[in-house]
């Protein structure tokens, strides 16, 4: 940690070996609670004492340092029970936000806080590390994306023990080949998309079906190369919708049952534009939310469909999957890889190693600098897996590819 001075006595902790904080970040997706569960369990059964800090970096940002004052709502003390109760469920249990403590507006922060931080943006972090030593907290494991991860760093780099744990259904944390609550987003696009294929074989229509991704495409690609779409737009490159027009209506017109199917990132861009976001207010990380290309695309689909089909109309079925990838119970990856990486962390911990984060790497378990996630970007890459022309992943070349395909390694 930052100091060698202690005072658990102050939140009322006794502790064998030490502290570990850990907190989930970010958006929820199906995984979380097993890591949650791995790292307690193992914690526990280690010696130490493990601290859930709840609503991802806001909990640890509002602890009021008093040991009479309620910081219920901030976190919370972890034994085997609770987490096994929550350890086969999806979403988080502690909860999660997008609180970014480096970059705090004045409005958001604690009623506490507000005489001595009033700027227009604040920086919290001086509160953050003063609250992780009040809680007497040896190491603190994030769970989370790029973004949740990168204060992680930036915490790292200030003097605290940080192993970071990636999670995001995108995929697109650097360095590891596999985020926790991928494989459970793809089982859920591959199946939705089975269910609504009947619907456009019944009406012969074209569907397009918006799925999340905003700088990487793999949640678009792995579902397409698997079968469940005919084509996929990637944020990775902008596509022409004429051609995406002119290749859906052949797929169309060559299958029996009079359909076709294409799968639109969140963040794809028409040839020359750009994203398109459903509003102008954005989060402390400066993304704004994304959405409404599917809609973009489903429209101009139809308008051009006659060009491609002897003057013919074709209509359109337009879903935004959503949040229904990342709801519910994790599927069998999700499950046994977030065990792994809880166990990895504990391992490093033992081993007295810190400023890590636990990935898979060529199927193989293994640990990489922190740095690397914001050191570095994963994104598909296009000349070796997306066919620019054809609006599809090739299917070429899988020998002594990784896992799934598309390595950390761009």
């Amino acid at each position: 940690m930052v100091s060698n001075k202690k005072q658990k006595s102050m939140a009322n902790i006794n502790t064998k070996k030490g502290v570990i904080a850990i907190l989930t970040g970010g958006g929820d997706v199906p995984g979380l609670n097993p890591a949650i569960r791995a790292v307690t369990i193992r914690a526990n059964r280690e010696g130490f004492q493990v601290i859930g800090l709840r609503r991802g970096w806001a909990g640890i940002t509002e602890v009021i340092r008093d040991s009479k004052a309620d910081n219920s709502n901030n976190y919370q003390m972890l034994t085997d029970d609770i987490v096994n109760r929550a350890g086969r469920t999806g979403g988080t249990f502690l909860h999660t936000s997008r609180t970014r403590p480096s970059h705090m507006a004045k409005k958001d922060v604690p009623d506490h806080l507000k005489d001595t931080y009033n700027a227009d943006m604040n920086d919290l972090t001086p509160e953050v590390i003063k609250n992780l030593e009040w809680l007497g907290v040896d190491y603190l494991i994030p769970i989370g994306g790029d973004d949740t991860l990168s204060y992680g760093v930036h915490l790292y780099r200030q003097g605290v023990k940080v192993i970071a744990i990636p999670k995001t259904m995108d995929n697109d944390v650097p360095g590891t080949d596999y985020c926790i609550g991928f494989s459970t987003c793809v089982s859920r696009t591959i199946q939705m998309i089975n269910t609504l294929r009947t619907s456009a074989g019944s009406h012969e229509r074209l569907m397009v079906l918006e799925v999340f991704g905003r700088y990487a495409g793999f949640t678009a690609m792995l579902p397409t190369m698997a079968g469940a779409a005919n084509r996929c737009v990637i944020p990775e490159y902008e596509f022409e919708i004429e051609r995406l027009a002119e290749l859906l209506i052949d797929d169309r017109n060559h299958n029996p049952s009079k359909y076709s199917i294409v799968l639109v990132s969140e963040g794809a861009m028409f040839k020359g534009g750009e994203m398109i976001f459903a509003g102008s207010e954005r989060d402390a990380y400066g993304h704004a939310k994304l959405g409404g290309i599917g809609d973009l695309v489903s429209e101009k689909l139809k308008e051009l469909s006659p060009t491609y089909n002897n003057g013919k109309t074709i209509n359109v079925i337009n879903q935004k999957l959503g949040y229904m990838v990342r709801g519910g119970d994790p599927d069998a990856l999700d499950s046994i890889v977030p065990m792994a990486y809880g166990n990895l962390a504990l391992d490093l911990i033992l081993k007295g190693m810190h400023g890590r984060i636990v990935v898979l790497k060529n199927g193989r378990y293994d640990n990489v600098p922190i740095d690397v996630v914001t050191s570095s970007k994963k994104v598909v890459k296009v000349s070796e897996h997306y066919n620019t022309d054809r609006l599809r992943p090739y299917y070429h070349s899988f020998e002594m590819k990784p896992f799934l395909l598309m390595a950390s390694d761009n």
